[in-house]
C-alpha cells in the first residue's frame, strides 16, 4: 500500500516546513492586490503563514508581505490576517482537526 504524500509549505515568517493544511496562503493576484485565500485555489502567487496568532503578529511587525509581494500594504490587511488566523487558531483547538 502506498503513502500518499502530505503537501509541505513554507511559512515564509517562521522558515518552518509545515502541512499545507496548517498554513494559511495569502496570494497576489495580476493587478497586485494581495487577499487571504480561504480556499486555498485563488489564482496568483502565493505565501503561506502558520495559524498562529505570535506568527501573523510578528508578520504585521516585520511587514513580511510587503517584502514577499513587492507591494505596500497597511495595517489594516495585517489586522485582518491576525483576525483570520485567531479565528482559524481558536477553530483548531477547537476541534482538534484544523477544520
Amino acid at each position: 500500500m502506498k503513502r500518499r504524500k502530505i503537501p509541505m509549505r513554507k511559512d515564509i515568517v517562521t522558515g518552518e516546513m509545515a502541512p499545507k493544511k496548517e498554513l494559511i496562503r495569502v496570494v497576489r493576484d495580476k493587478e497586485g492586490n494581495v487577499s487571504i485565500d480561504e480556499t486555498g485555489k485563488k489564482s496568483g502567487r502565493g505565501a503561506y503563514v502558520s495559524i498562529n496568532v505570535d506568527v501573523a503578529k510578528k508578520a504585521k511587525q516585520n511587514k513580511t508581505f510587503n517584502e514577499v509581494f513587492s507591494v505596500d500594504l497597511d495595517d489594516s490587511f495585517y489586522d485582518e490576517l491576525i483576525e483570520y488566523v485567531d479565528h482559524k487558531q481558536a477553530r483548531k483547538e477547537l476541534f482538534k482537526n484544523g477544520k
